[in-house]
């Protein structure tokens, strides 16, 4: 099949989704303009900050935009083309929309909450401590799964410690990635000082982009994965200790349209070139690697179709940024139905790089997409080195803007779940454990240890979790829309969906990994050792994961069925 043909399938439905289905839920649910939002209310210049619409829709989509829609994508592929789609189509429409949407609307309509702080409210006490504990674990997975891609995307050297092939390339994107930095900061100041706006804040981004890859491309930063790895966490520290407007928020906005060139090189390059799409339509419903299309599918493809840490990135910053109602259909639905049409393009991306009999390409998901958009660029006169430096800066862009957000989700969470009402007279260590560079510092230092598993191992774990928090997140969302006297039946299908698929997933992880640790410690290798102490490094740190995970997963679904059935209708109609 035609790859243009598909896109265009996607593009028309995600369109009309946006405009028939996410506005019936506005609608439905109610969007008040003139109402006072979170952000003007409680204005403090760092985490409530009133900002543009589409500022906010820049930050929301350039956080969200990870490495779930191209690795996701690409890796689930080995079902075939056509379950990716659907999935992609139906979950990013009728499961993840929704999902960010509805997290977005209820923390602003409750003084832009966070998730955790929302279940407290609406579920009790327990089930808050609870989701921020399992919030917190899975904010370590992330940074740990993204921290190791990114510094494995820049690094310059091989396991023999020789000089890699894309050496230059890849020092020049992480050259480039550091100038962002340092420019984000510049702009956020200028910004601070001079407010610019609509068109003049776009040339700005625009200048400070194009001086970026300048300075990248000629003063390549050539060095291994390890120090690019403490560089990531650096970066990371600091945006999640700063104000918004002074780093993420520049970051995001000049990223953003990075990620635009970047969907619009994939489109054109689609259209001009139109290949065929090489990979099989449908290959089974088992894979050798992967297992079983229920529920692999539905987990490795996470953030193209539905994402708990979307709802984290709705209801931890966006919501604190949003100055008007009638922004957040965009910036909430409308920033996941951009992702799904990344997933789309990734996916067809794939396709078209595939062999004529239907192997896929070989490398990684990322290299993958990089190479086949840098492609697309060269036929359009662009320099191969240009256009290798840009996408490779662009893929590692997609973890980096989800990194940048994370951390500061992490940070939140260990603060809120330490944090008691009245904090002035709190005990000594809760006012440390509160402490916004020390609950950083500990946050970071855990992603950092799970770093050593490495992102291949952790992937899975990541998924699975992240799919059972869009599940926890849905229940949460079911209580509120219930006590506010809005409608909620819209939300019950995808949240049983999700509590099977995702529970499903991690019991198969975790009896995966069990299998793997006894038959390593049945094996003998010559010296007449076994080889249980490396499996159990890899295996040992994700088992006790997700048996934690399975555990708080369980019981806050406990106390949120609880607390729905306990809940008034239309008791809290005036939120």
């Amino acid at each position: 099949m035609n790859t243009l043909v598909i896109v265009l399938i996607a593009a028309v439905c995600l369109f009309g989704a946006y405009v028939l289905y996410g506005r019936w839920l506005a609608n439905k649910w109610g969007i008040d303009p003139a109402a006072k939002t979170p952000a003007v209310v409680h204005e403090d210049g760092r985490d409530y900050v009133p900002t543009n619409g589409w500022t906010v829709f820049a930050h929301q989509f350039s956080s969200i935009a990870g490495a779930g829609p191209v690795t996701g994508a690409i890796q689930a592929a080995a079902f075939g083309w056509l379950p990716v789609l659907l999935w992609v189509l139906m979950g990013g429409i009728f499961f993840g929309a929704v999902t960010d949407f509805g997290a977005l609307y209820a923390s602003v309509k409750n003084d832009g909450k966070s998730m955790g702080m929302l279940i407290e409210k609406y579920i009790g006490k327990t089930g808050r401590k609870l989701f921020l504990l399992f919030c917190w674990l899975f904010c370590g997975i992330v940074i740990a799964a993204f921290a190791d891609m990114v510094a494995g995307t820049f690094n310059a050297f091989g396991a023999d410690g020789a000089m890699v092939e894309a050496a230059k390339t890849n020092g020049a994107a992480g050259m480039v990635s550091i100038m962002f930095m340092v420019f984000a900061v510049i702009f956020g100041l200028l910004q601070k000082k001079f407010s610019f706006s609509g068109w003049k804040e776009s040339v700005v981004s625009i200048v400070f982009i194009v001086l970026s890859f300048v300075i990248g491309a000629n003063l390549p930063l050539i060095l291994g994965k390890a120090a690019w790895s403490y560089i990531t966490f650096v970066y990371i520290f600091f945006a999640a200790v700063l104000p918004m407007w002074l780093l993420k928020q520049p970051r995001d906005h000049m990223t953003t349209f990075m990620f635009v060139a970047m969907i619009v090189g994939a489109v054109v390059g689609l259209l001009v070139a139109h290949p065929t799409m090489n990979l099989p339509v449908f290959t089974g419903f088992t894979n050798e690697k992967l297992g079983t299309m229920f529920p692999i599918l539905f987990v490795t493809v996470a953030c193209g179709a539905v994402s708990g840490f979307h709802s984290l990135v709705s209801s931890g910053t966006s919501s604190k940024t949003v100055e008007n109602e009638k922004d957040m259909l965009k910036v909430g639905y409308g920033a996941m139905i951009l992702e799904s049409l990344l997933a789309v393009l990734a996916l067809c991306v794939a396709g078209a790089a595939a062999a004529a009999d239907g192997t896929p390409a070989a490398g990684t998901p990322f290299q993958i997409f990089s190479r086949g958009v840098a492609g697309f660029f060269e036929m359009f006169g662009v320099p191969a080195y240009a256009a290798t430096v840009f996408m490779t800066m662009c893929v590692s862009a997609l973890a980096l803007t989800s990194l940048d957000a994370v951390a500061r989700i992490g940070r939140m969470s260990f603060q809120e779940l330490f944090s008691v009402d009245d904090m002035e007279h709190a005990e000594g260590w809760r006012k440390l454990f509160c402490n916004v560079y020390f609950s950083t510092f500990i946050t970071l230092v855990f992603g950092f240890i799970l770093t050593k598993i490495g992102y291949a191992n952790i992937w899975p774990l990541f998924g699975s979790a992240n799919q059972l928090l869009s599940a926890l997140v849905l229940a949460t969302l079911c209580v509120f829309l219930k006590v506010t006297g809005r409608s909620n039946k819209m939300l019950f299908p995808p949240l049983i969906i999700m509590l099977c698929v995702t529970f499903t997933a991690l019991v198969q992880r975790l009896i995966a990994m069990v299998k793997a640790i006894s038959t390593a410690a049945s094996v003998t290798i010559p010296a007449g050792e076994t080889t249980w102490g490396a499996v159990f490094i890899a295996n040992g740190l994700q088992l006790i994961l997700a048996v934690l995970l399975i555990v708080l997963g369980l019981n806050i679904v406990f106390h949120s069925f609880s607390a729905y059935k306990k809940a008034e209708h239309n008791s809290e109609a005036n939120v």
